[in-house]
């Protein structure tokens, strides 16, 4: 396992010294630096792969395309030359997107301070600001460290200086994407600051604008995660109840579906992020009160065939059925059919007989009326044969134990036509492959009334230590 690492200056000398010792050509030598790095066990996942580039005639020594760009934004940005700077960053946002390697080689070099002051110095000029947005955005991708507190205000300021101009709004959201991404402290300090009233003000500002309501979504779907592993706790649930009720956000996405009736790609993105807001009890039902709901049922009956927004709608009725009296209103829409029939549809797809599965174990649990809708309409069949499908995917698998769990467990009629469809061989199957499975694999088998080993772990009985 790769545990080393190098500069970027060293991977550089050893192809130069591979071109001029051993007189191979440039594609050589960089093949034989990196089999050299990787045997020793050095992780090149942030290294150019490249040959450098021949620098101008005034200079000495060679550099990669990135860092003469970086070299020229930094005079022009000296010398305040607006015009100048505006295509260079374009250049160098261009050269940001070849790969994190080039991104991070620049971010080494001060490059965020560099492109930083190139925006400020773009403030009075729409095209060249719109340019370093798109600098600054491409290169705070995957690196969202490189933020600090003047960057966050200028952020926050262009956001509501320019939230009438739907390109400017596009461009900033993006950045607010970047660098909230893994990052917890930036979204923390960005939601002091007040970005989710701007987030969810330009989905109403702009809500005909498709571009500018999915990158909305997607920013709003990162302040309410918590995926920076370098915080024991995030704020995610917290943001989730600002966005809610501080902000209406069920209402203003909800609002926004209607108007992309024809668009999968922008209502799969406000699904899925109606499904990361739904975590309260309270919450789902609003999103029934508001005609979601309704809104859901009736786009899985008319997009069935788009697996893209199938999974997230599954996803977000899967978050609903949180809610007990969710779950009847579901089965009452006639939504527990279209979910077996999005499963049956789309079989080969893992990502969808996931959420199918578990949205039609939340709307078994605990409720026998639910089971017998879902065993009528073919729910139990239409699990076991996802079962049969990903036998490699221990989320389908785990799924599906839970949905033939619960629609047992408080019904043991079914238990016979479950066992019959040939579910205990498929169980144990599970069992057996998936560690994780263990657990659900074996509560299955419990209420199917198959044999089944529960070994006691801990009896609570006092006893002594043995060392």
């Amino acid at each position: 396992m790769a545990c080393r690492w190098i500069t970027q200056e060293t991977f550089d000398a050893v192809v130069q010294e591979n071109m001029t010792e051993f007189e191979m050509d440039a594609d050589e030598a960089v093949k034989e630096a990196i089999q050299q790095f990787e045997s020793q066990g050095v992780d090149l996942t942030n290294i150019i792969k490249a040959v450098q580039k021949p620098c101008g005639e005034n200079e000495t020594a060679s550099n990669h395309a990135i860092l003469q760009l970086l070299g020229s934004l930094r005079k022009s940005v000296d010398s305040s030359s607006v015009s100048d700077m505006s295509k260079i960053l374009v250049q160098f946002g261009d050269q940001c997107k070849q790969g994190l390697a080039h991104r991070y080689l620049a971010g080494q070099k001060s490059a965020y301070t560099v492109v930083l002051a190139a925006w400020k110095l773009c403030a009075g000029d729409r095209e060249a600001l719109l340019n370093a947005l798109y600098a600054m955005s491409s290169l705070t991708e995957g690196q969202p460290d490189l933020l600090e507190a003047s960057g966050q205000q200028l952020l926050m300021q262009t956001l509501q200086e320019q939230a009438g101009d739907a390109e400017m709004t596009l461009f900033t959201t993006r950045l607010t994407r970047h660098v909230c991404l893994k990052h917890e402290q930036n979204r923390q300090d960005l939601v002091k600051a007040g970005i989710l009233p701007l987030l969810t003000g330009s989905i109403v500002t702009h809500g005909a604008d498709a571009d500018v309501v999915r990158e909305a979504c997607s920013a709003l779907r990162i302040m309410i995660v918590d995926d920076d592993i370098r915080v024991p706790f995030g704020h995610a649930h917290d943001h989730a109840k600002m966005i809610v009720l501080e902000n209406s956000g069920l209402k203003v996405l909800i609002e926004a579906a209607k108007v992309f009736t024809d668009n999968p790609s922008v209502l799969s993105e406000l699904c899925a992020t109606l499904s990361r807001l739904c975590v309260r009890n309270e919450f789902c039902q609003d999103v029934v009160d508001l005609g979601g709901l309704n809104f859901m049922v009736a786009l899985l009956a008319d997009c069935i065939d788009h697996q893209e927004l199938v999974k997230q709608v599954l996803s977000a009725m899967r978050a609903l059925a949180g809610n007990d009296d969710v779950k009847d209103a579901i089965a009452n829409s006639g939504g527990t059919d279209l979910i077996v029939l999005a499963i049956t549809r789309h079989l080969s797809s893992p990502q969808i007989c996931d959420q199918g599965c578990a949205a039609l174990a939340m709307l078994a649990l605990r409720k026998p009326e639910n089971c017998k809708v879902i065993m009528e309409g073919g729910g139990a069949l239409a699990a076991l044969q996802a079962m049969k499908v990903h036998p490699k995917d221990v989320n389908v698998q785990k799924q599906a134990c839970m949905v033939i769990r619960n629609l047992v467990s408080r019904t043991r009629d079914f238990s016979q036509p479950i066992l019959e469809m040939g579910a205990e061989s498929l169980i144990l199957q599970a069992r057996s492959v998936h560690r994780d499975c263990d657990d659900v694999a074996k509560a299955a088998l419990r209420d199917l009334g198959c044999k089944v080993e529960l070994r006691e772990l801990w009896t609570g009985q006092k006893g002594s230590l043995v060392r």
